[in-house]
């Protein structure tokens, strides 16, 4: 008999899959020497051959599909998922994706870099959607905490899995936190009170965290209060405290380059020894800087042990939470792992394709029908599909390599048959651009011209479909699709007298032509220096948009953006009015073919007054995927519901959206649970087929205490002739409230698919701290008694059914003053922005126009037997003071001294003039340019 020979290093403790994980952990952990552990704090994890540990790499991206890895299935952007609120389609395509993560991490070579594709998944964003301008809208799943909470989680399931033991993919929460600018988003701070922080943006985290089902979250490139994402206090005090009860950590990962941000541009840190010291402290476990090159960001965390900035202990933390991960992906137990038979043949397999097919369609949102739809595909014979989007998928920066595409048009088309016709007009001029110079056409091609808005435009050779594309300075049309990082495909065509000149976007310069040989190179710093160029139209594309929509018997008109043109990462939307070209194109057309139908296709939403008032049918979706255009059709000639549902709010054209900045969705504004004008079309909205009633909502008691449930009943029925989806809404609101509540908020909701005449009973359960708001004065969420409505609805703006909860309990205690209150827990404010006390922790407030006073409100403070009142102020100038007062008048003031820095803080007291009795709304009023972090009233004097 022989014995089969075992590598010593396979008979080590940490390759026992007997002993618990914790164990193996704390084996390998103490055989890493220093080194090899600090160098496992980068993204590129080097392999450790001695013990047989292989290379790691954290993060492959697996937003709605498997991202930059090659073709795979694509699935409906975010925020279309989002639209569908099915949870379990929503777990089903997460689910899909991990697999086919799983297959390329086996069987495809690496993207970048040497090793395998990572199972750490880059996935879910839970940033929530408070401003429809931000560029990267289509990436988050909602306005709502709940609603995008719930989708974020069942996404987290799909990618993990349900093993007990082993996970088929890692997910990792993005971005931490309050993150919803792009202009300027590595130097901006979203200033989030306390109430926004807690009952806002945190959230949309904590219940996915909470759930056991994340694995790890990923830093934001903004700040937050004024200290950047990557360094702030919220990682451990809420993110980690909140997965404690799961029994695992997170392991939070640095956004791309974030690290190297905190010293240039932020200049939060002078050296980047202290920065990435301050980074791992905080609890950044993985640093995502210099791409594959590890040494510069090693060597900076090098010399921050060697200062003494952190020690061995911060630097085990971080690795021992990688290794948690990896061992839970099954990386030490190849024999055991359940999902390392997962072959190739998963990857855009028929099973994923009919779920590709199926969350495209339940993605559509139906948002206006005066009877147009559904087309009745036998007495439509010719259908006029017309628009920029018409023949057109788009994958955006975070979609996979599109295996196939359903156009809106190839679609329909499919649908009629060969007894139907669909007629293609893109609606895009043909032009010809000739040289003065040299009298040759630009690129030897006439081109096909789509303006996008704002005087950005595509050109597309007339004869081989490409785009043209800057290449270093030289032109090219040899792009088959938009989808780089710096878009090299979009111009301008600047009016100059009786010619054009041609100016790239990215680079703002213009294209010249060499009188010699008569090369093209867009070097031309001004207009200047630019080349003339005559523009003569060989087509004129809305003229050909009319003469096919009057030789069909209907118009779909497919309007929208395109996903890295407008509105992506790194830029914001101007605005949310549709661009001007698409909007004069839909007018003509709906002017000359009144069964007009308006898709609009897009990541974001758009200002559709016009429509909304002159056109019989308009539909929404998302950037769906490769069956955008099978869906669509399916819906549009009614083999398939609208079942999407708005997971936003669609402001109106008129209506003054809040400054891009202003993160105060109270104050602002934002959102269904704030806004108080009338949207056009409303968070929830969406319309169907058939009908659908609601009746019979039962509480099982109209009372509760704070800490109680409430059953309650609603009766769903289909009262029309077809299935049908119907999505019941469960929101609450506060009446007579001594804070500013929602308008109304959404407790929970449910998708129900219904048969025509069917009806059913639906049951919730609603804890009683759904109604909690976050007490500035206690510091928690607190259920104030009162009167409170439970509301069944159709959208936040179509309530259907209402009942009375009054919540039992003793009335609120007014704040207490006489101790230390802090000034970020205002109940309001008035030109005040949140700034950071310290580098490491803490809050303060200053004026944001120091030129005005800044007044801070705290109602309800019982300053009974006050007699002195102190407080901790940094100011970098003189000739500042602080005031407190009452309805009755100026308690204190209190002159500012220059401290000699904004981190340098000291106590300036003084008596009031009299003892205070009883309960006051008190007014703290800063006048001119410092910080404040406290306050603090005493009875001695």
């Amino acid at each position: 008999m022989v014995s089969e020979f075992v590598p010593a290093v396979d008979r080590l403790p940490f390759r026992d899959s007997a002993l618990s994980t914790r164990k193996r952990i704390d084996d390998l952990l103490a055989r890493l020497t220093l080194d090899e552990r600090i160098a496992m704090l980068h993204q590129y994890s080097p392999a450790v051959p001695r013990l047989g540990v292989a290379a790691f790499r954290t993060g492959s991206e697996a937003l709605h599909g498997v991202a930059w890895l090659g073709s795979a299935t694509v699935f409906p952007q975010a925020v279309g998922l989002g639209a569908t609120w099915d949870e379990e389609l929503v777990r089903r395509v997460a689910e899909a994706t991990s697999v086919e993560l799983r297959a390329f991490h086996y069987h495809r070579p690496a993207a970048v870099g040497t090793g395998r594709n990572s199972l750490q998944a880059w996935a879910p964003v839970l940033n929530l959607l408070r401003d429809p301008r931000w560029g990267r809208n289509e990436e988050g799943y909602s306005e709502d905490p709940v609603h995008t909470a719930r989708i974020g989680t069942a996404f987290c399931h799909g990618l993990a899995g349900e093993h007990h033991r082993f996970l088929r993919a890692a997910p990792v929460l993005k971005h931490f936190l309050a993150y919803n600018n792009e202009d300027d988003r590595c130097v901006t701070s979203s200033g989030l009170r306390p109430r926004v922080l807690q009952e806002y943006d945190l959230a949309a985290f904590r219940p996915v965290v909470a759930s056991g089902a994340a694995t790890g979250a990923m830093a934001g490139y903004n700040l937050v209060n004024g200290r950047p994402c990557h360094v702030t206090p919220l990682i451990g005090t809420e993110l980690r405290r909140w997965a404690e009860p799961t029994g695992h950590e997170l392991f939070v990962v640095s956004d791309a380059e974030a690290p190297s941000n905190l010293v240039d541009p932020e200049h939060y840190f002078d050296d980047h020894a202290e920065s990435h010291a301050a980074a791992l402290r905080a609890g950044i476990d993985s640093f995502t800087d210099h791409g594959e090159d590890s040494a510069v960001p090693i060597g900076r965390l090098r010399e921050a042990l060697e200062r003494g900035l952190i020690d061995e202990e911060d630097v085990d933390r971080a690795v021992r939470r990688q290794l948690e991960i990896r061992f839970r992906l099954g990386e030490f137990d190849p024999d055991l792992d359940p999902y390392a038979t997962i072959g190739p043949e998963v990857i855009g397999c028929a099973e994923h394709r009919a779920l590709a097919l199926r969350s495209a369609t339940e993605s559509v949102v139906l948002l206006r029908n005066e009877g147009l739809l559904p087309l009745d595909a036998g007495s439509t014979s010719r259908i006029a599909v017309i628009g920029p989007l018409a023949d057109m998928v788009c994958e955006d920066w975070y979609s996979g390599t599109l295996p196939y595409q359903v156009t809106v048009a190839s679609g329909l088309q499919a649908v009629l048959g060969e007894g139907g016709e669909v007629v293609v007009a893109d609606g895009s001029d043909r032009i010809a651009l000739r040289s003065r110079t040299s009298g040759e056409l630009l690129g030897k091609t006439p081109f096909d011209v789509v303006d996008w808005g704002d005087g950005v435009l595509t050109l597309r050779s007339a004869e081989s479909g490409r785009y043209l594309s800057l290449q270093d300075t030289s032109l090219a049309a040899d792009q088959e699709l938009i989808k780089s990082w710096e878009v090299r495909e979009t111009f301008r065509l600047v009016p100059a007298e009786d010619s054009v000149l041609l100016q790239n976007v990215l680079t703002g310069r213009y294209a010249v032509v060499d009188p010699v040989d008569g090369r093209v190179t867009v070097t031309a710093q001004t207009a200047d220096a630019a080349e003339r160029w005559e523009r003569e139209v060989l087509r004129d594309g809305t003229a050909e948009a009319l003469a096919a929509a009057l030789s069909a018997d209907v118009a779909v008109v497919v309007l929208g953006n395109h996903p890295l043109i407008h509105g992506r990462e790194t830029e914001d939307r101007a605005g949310i009015a549709l661009p001007a070209a698409q909007d004069a194109l839909l007018r003509a057309v709906a002017g000359v073919r009144p069964d007009t139908a308006l898709v609009v296709m897009s990541s974001y939403p758009y200002a559709l007054d016009w429509a909304d008032e002159h056109v019989p049918a308009v539909v929404w979706t998302s950037h769906g995927g490769q069956e955008t255009g099978r869906a669509l059709a399916a819906v549009l000639l009614g083999e398939a519901e609208p079942a999407g549902r708005l997971p936003q709010t669609w402001y109106r054209g008129d209506d003054a959206l809040p400054h891009p900045l202003d993160y105060d969705i109270i104050k602002a504004g934002w959102t269904y649970q704030y806004h108080r004008a009338t949207p056009l079309y409303p968070f929830g909205h969406g319309l169907s087929y058939t009908g659908f009633a609601h009746r019979d909502l039962i509480l099982s008691s109209n009372t509760a205490s704070p800490d109680s449930a409430i059953d309650l009943s609603v009766t769903l029925a289909n009262t029309g002739a077809r299935h049908g989806s119907d999505v019941v809404q469960l929101y609450v609101r506060a009446l007579h409230a001594r804070y500013e509540a929602p308008l109304l908020r959404l407790a929970d909701f449910r998708k129900v698919t219904l048969a025509p005449g069917e009806s059913r009973v639906l049951s919730f359960r609603l804890p009683v701290d759904r109604l909690a708001h976050w007490d500035v004065a206690t510091g928690a969420f607190a259920v104030d008694p009162g009167a409170y409505e439970v509301l069944v609805a159709r959208s936040a703006g179509d309530v259907v059914l209402t009942a009375p909860l009054t919540v039992a309990g003793p009335a609120p205690s007014p704040r207490a003053g006489v101790r230390r209150l802090f000034a970020a827990d205002f109940d309001d404010h008035d030109n005040v922005t949140l700034v950071d006390a310290t580098r490491v922790t803490g809050d303060a407030v200053t004026a944001t126009d120091a030129d005005r006073p800044a007044t801070l409100w705290f109602g309800r403070t019982d300053l009974s037997g006050a007699l002195r009142v102190e407080a901790e102020v940094s100011a970098e100038n003189p000739l500042a003071r602080l005031e407190f007062r009452t309805d009755e008048g100026v308690l204190a003031e209190l002159p500012v001294p220059a401290t000699g820095g904004r981190y340098e803080w000291t106590t300036v007291s003084a008596a009031l003039p009299s003892a205070v009795t009883g309960v006051h709304d008190l007014r703290v009023v800063l006048h001119g340019s410092f910080r404040l972090t406290s306050f603090r009233f005493s009875t001695a004097e």
